[in-house]
């Protein structure tokens, strides 16, 4: 295969036009007080809200046909707009994961009926959902899943764990997924046999746990399925065929501006830092060396979403973004470290302590969620023909 099936996005006129009514909208938000900046708001920044206001102005759901309350605005459209989002430090976790993969896994997979049921609330960012994929002990490895799905009158009885599921303990819905046949004696056998479900939430059969952060913030959450039915009408896709949904998926979990800007709000601060300080040339090229890896993983991530607006799935290319792009927030982490000079201080009035403290301890997060580097760059090894 043709690994770099990557071709540079020029943006049309209508989408700087996006763009600015984003920077107008946000700019009000920030003078009303709702935005501070903050490391990782894309998964940290859960405010209902926020997500209803976006929802309102079209700006939830942009792939979405419009028969289900999207606007069919493409990728490229949403690629703009949560961009500007996530650069402002805007509050979007709640209908993050909705509006990113789990609508468009409904459009594809779904039928017509749980299309209808889920995708308007999405749009209009009152649904929410949550991804049950990783379990433990299996973590990035998602065909070692150990949840069941087992065969029983008009539905399936699932069981299992599943672990890192952000915002479950607040969402109206998981897709999960489950092993719903044995496994294969064929070397693809791993592969066969899994199966998504929608289950509906909260289920009192669903028991989830918290599992806090470095700084105490709770959205990541131990998911403990006890024999929990979902309805045949709740199986999305085929059966059997949830390792070639969740892979599709994939494509747009990893390639987002997400996996680039988490630490952006920081950067930022520390520029306005250190040209206030008259910082000495080694500083600036620092820096420039950080703006200039930025500028470059931006491209690569417009691509992919180029290429999803095409109608394709790139899977490998989404791989290579998300590993790239999460080292260098990590990157920027350290690299500001290192010249501000200042104590990281969760409690600090300064925005710029404040975010160094944020940065530090959402960071061993950065490579791990969403596929670990390690399980990434076995994605493009196998692409190569090298594994």
């Amino acid at each position: 295969m043709d690994l770099w099936n990557l071709e540079a996005v020029t943006l049309p006129p209508a989408l700087h036009t996006l763009r600015r009514e984003v920077r107008a909208f946000l700019a009000e938000e920030t003078a009303a007080g709702r935005l501070a900046p903050h490391c990782d708001q894309w998964l940290a920044g859960w405010d209902p809200e926020f997500s209803r206001r976006l929802g309102a102005r079209g700006w939830i759901g942009m792939a979405f046909p419009v028969r289900y309350g999207g606007s069919a605005a493409g990728a490229l459209a949403r690629f703009v707009v949560t961009e500007e989002l996530l650069a402002a430090s805007a509050p979007v976790a709640a209908h993050w994961i909705a509006d990113r993969q789990s609508g468009p896994a409904l459009l594809r997979f779904g039928t017509e009926e749980q299309q209808g049921a889920f995708l308007p609330g999405i749009a209009r960012g009152e649904c929410f959902f949550a991804i049950g994929m990783s379990e433990p002990d299996t973590g990035s490895d998602l065909a070692s899943v150990r949840t069941t799905g087992r065969r029983v009158d008009g539905g399936w009885r699932l069981s299992g764990t599943k672990i890192w599921t952000s915002g479950a303990h607040a969402a109206h819905a998981m897709i999960a997924l489950a092993r719903t046949e044995p496994l294969a004696a064929s070397p693809d056998g791993r592969h066969a046999g899994l199966t998504q479900f929608i289950i509906g939430l909260p289920d009192s059969n669903v028991h989830i746990r918290p599992i806090r952060l470095l700084t105490g913030e709770h959205h990541f959450n131990e998911v403990v399925l006890d024999d929990v039915f979902v309805p045949d009408s709740r199986v999305l896709g085929e059966p059997g065929a949830g390792w070639r949904q969740v892979t599709s998926e994939l494509a747009m979990e990893r390639s987002g501006p997400e996996r680039i800007l988490s630490t952006f709000p920081l950067l930022s601060a520390a520029v306005d830092y250190l040209a206030a300080a008259d910082g000495d040339r080694g500083s600036a090229a620092r820096i420039g060396a950080l703006a200039a890896r930025l500028w470059a993983l931006r491209q690569l991530s417009l691509a992919v979403a180029g290429r999803l607006e095409a109608g394709a799935a790139p899977e490998v290319e989404a791989a290579v973004v998300k590993d790239l792009g999460t080292r260098f927030e990590s990157a920027v982490t350290e690299t500001v470290r290192l010249l501000v000079q200042l104590e990281p201080d969760l409690g600090a009035s300064d925005p710029l302590p404040r975010l160094l403290a944020e940065a530090i301890l959402h960071g061993p997060g950065f490579t791990v969620r969403g596929g670990t580097n390690e399980i990434l760059r076995g994605v493009v090894a196998r692409a190569l023909g090298v594994r």
